[in-house]
């Protein structure tokens, strides 16, 4: 595929996008809403989104259905300061669209439609921007695309693509209604580990991906099977990040939340952010997990991702120095 963008990419995703239908009111079940908002979903494409509101060129590469809520994601995408030159389109499958229903402070079910596939998994190896993918700043996989084929190959001919360089990230979002069994995740995830430098994850998806939910034996296990900086959300007791000198925990940010569903793509974000800031793992870490909250404590998901100084006004506030816990290995 010939790449378009012809400067290099600060981040470039691979991976999701459709269209999120989001009550606008909490506490109702879907039967019993009458108001609903529209926005650009997929996480991959929302950590794009993250990633361009703090000041990066990003693009992802996905696909959309040749319908209106296709043309909705480019524009949208485009609006949002992510480029779609990558987007594929296919005329046989429609755009999906994920609703949620919003339970705070830690419910939020989510409702998946894209059967019998969607565009974003019929991405083929022959489209990968291969200049694009090998130049990028970032370059950031999610375990969903390795679900099923042709987007399967086309992650593992980007991934050969990429050759390892610095900042290679697999987000090991686990979505167990995209897997025929557990088991073939792990399978995938596992195979996919050595080509990468950066492994994010929750304590499930790190059980999937390595055997392992303690955080620091799935951080562990994880640098065993490759990578160079292990992360692991704990959820509540905050975050560690770890490599094989330097072990980091951060604690959660305070927050009240109206919508957890867009925090993890925040956090993707911002993640990206310090990592192409040279900022330190601590530092990197405190502010991801502030943007993360930051998300959380609103209703939307792309339209929510905070700047840089929102984020960093957070991080003044509340989780100062002295509160990350940093030691040499």
């Amino acid at each position: 595929m010939t790449n378009s963008p012809q400067e290099r990419l600060d981040v470039l995703t691979f991976g999701r996008s459709g269209v999120d239908i989001y009550p606008l009111t909490a506490g109702v079940g879907l039967e019993d809403v009458e108001t609903f908002g529209k926005f650009l979903g997929g996480s991959p494409t929302n950590v794009a989104v993250a990633a361009a509101r703090l000041g990066h060129s990003a693009a992802t590469i996905t696909g959309v259905g040749d319908d209106p809520f296709g043309r909705y994601v480019r524009r949208e995408m485009v609006r949002l300061g992510v480029s779609d030159d990558f987007v594929i389109t296919s005329t046989e499958l429609k755009t999906p669209i994920t609703l949620c229903e919003i339970f705070p402070p830690d419910d939020f079910p989510l409702y998946f439609y894209r059967q019998p596939s969607a565009p974003d998994l019929q991405v083929r190896p022959q489209d990968i921007p291969v200049d694009a993918v090998r130049d990028a700043g970032i370059m950031w996989f999610s375990v969903t695309g390795l679900s099923e084929e042709p987007s399967r190959s086309a992650h593992l001919a980007a991934l050969e693509s990429r050759g390892r360089r610095e900042h290679t990230v697999l987000d090991l979002d686990y979505r167990p209604m995209f897997w025929d069994s557990r088991e073939e995740a792990t399978a995938q995830v596992r195979n996919f580990l050595s080509g990468v430098t950066i492994a994010v994850g929750n304590r499930e998806e790190c059980e999937v991906a390595v055997g392992e939910t303690e955080p620091d034996r799935a951080a562990d296990a994880l640098l065993e099977a490759g990578v160079e900086v292990a992360i692991v959300k704990q959820g509540p007791r905050g975050t560690l990040a770890k490599t094989r000198d330097e072990r980091v925990e951060v604690p959660a940010t305070p927050t009240e939340v109206v919508n957890g569903l867009g925090a993890g793509d925040a956090f993707g974000g911002s993640l990206c952010h310090g990592l192409l800031s040279g900022w330190s793992l601590g530092r990197t870490i405190t502010a991801a997990s502030a943007a993360g909250a930051i998300v959380a404590s609103r209703l939307e998901c792309s339209t929510a991702m905070p700047s840089e100084p929102e984020v960093l006004e957070v991080v003044d506030d509340g989780a100062r120095p002295q509160d990350v816990e940093r030691r040499p290995l």
